[in-house]
């Protein structure tokens, strides 16, 4: 039996409560050796949730962000089963520096594929749970997306330049969207797809730890999303993945399309 998305939404809420926020932009910064942003908060939420998670959940094993890739790599091969997927605070980078867009998110992966979802943003007290072929839920109030009429060119987009190579400066010359930004938080970005805060959304390199929850309860919430490749989101592999995503069905067609000609002679992120 799965465990119960009520529970783990009250277990991570405590736990945001007394890792995160306690030191929220008054913990010192470090850097790993990919050039990314770690904190003290990163390491005592991930400490913490494997020992509950351990203590309530003892079939599954825990892959966090903050564990060597080899180990993660040995998690991923060996733990068909169940495999929590955690990301301790996605965002770590506006947490350091004092803005209020972060969160945790967790999945647990049965047989290779998540089957749970939370993604929990501390500030605004918004979570995000998702169970496969179940729905997804903000608050515990369903969760679908709302189909707009808006065409691409009115669209708010989410786009991270920073990973998508050659494309980016396309985007930048000639955007087919009204309006772009970039928020800082993986998870939460997902999220806010799914409840309708922006319309199209463009990723090129996320993490499994990343993506997991999020793009679970985008995909149950009745959202659309696959590589820039056309291949579907989900790998269980630390290979980072490219992302394309909307609410919409039919803005999502649009998306694609417009990124797929674009892209035509120019070198996949």
């Amino acid at each position: 039996m799965l465990p119960h998305l009520d529970d783990l939404a009250i277990l991570v809420k405590a736990v945001a409560k007394e890792e995160l926020l306690p030191r929220f932009a008054g913990t010192e910064r470090r850097f790993k050796p990919d050039g990314s942003v770690v904190t003290e908060a990163d390491f005592a939420v991930q400490k913490r949730l494997t020992i509950e998670l351990r203590e309530r959940y003892p079939a599954f094993e825990l892959l966090g962000e903050e564990m060597d890739a080899q180990r993660q790599q040995e998690l991923l091969a060996q733990n068909d089963n169940g495999l929590w997927c955690l990301d301790p605070l996605d965002g770590t980078s506006n947490f350091a520096a004092g803005l209020p867009f972060f969160g945790i998110s967790l999945a647990l992966l049965i047989e290779r594929k998540p089957v749970l979802g939370i993604v929990y943003d501390p500030i605004r007290n918004e979570c995000f749970t998702a169970q496969r072929d179940h729905g997804a839920w903000l608050n515990g109030v369903r969760l679908r997306v709302r189909p707009t009429d808006l065409p691409l060119r009115r669209s708010l987009a989410v786009v991270d330049f920073k990973r998508l190579g050659p494309l980016a400066a396309k985007l930048a010359a000639r955007p087919p969207y009204s309006s772009q930004r970039n928020l800082g938080s993986v998870a939460l970005e997902w999220c806010w797809l799914a409840v309708g805060r922006f319309h199209v959304y463009l990723h090129g390199k996320q993490k499994l730890w990343d993506y997991a929850a999020g793009a679970l309860i985008l995909s149950e919430a009745g959202g659309h999303a696959e590589t820039l490749q056309g291949e579907p989101i989900f790998s269980p592999e630390l290979q980072p993945r490219s992302v394309v995503a909307a609410g919409d069905a039919c803005l999502f067609e649009e998306w694609k399309t417009w990124l797929v000609e674009q892209s035509s002679g120019v070198d996949s992120p």
